[in-house]
């Protein structure tokens, strides 16, 4: 599965906003909307954060 699309699904089981989720990684709004949409990727160490959050393997 693509990172944005996972992390779409996960963000959204978890009932959170984009605007919560970019609060607590310390990015903007649109930051985590292009995450979403693979416009963008985030950085490795945001990522790896990411993982630990919302329970998902980087393999």
């Amino acid at each position: 599965m693509e990172i944005g699309k996972l992390l779409k699904i996960r963000r959204e089981q978890k009932k959170l906003t984009q605007q919560q989720v970019a609060t607590k990684f310390h990015v903007t709004r649109q930051t985590v909307s292009r995450w979403e949409n693979e416009k963008s990727y985030p950085n490795i160490d945001t990522l790896v954060e990411l993982s630990f959050f919302f329970d998902f393997s980087l393999d």
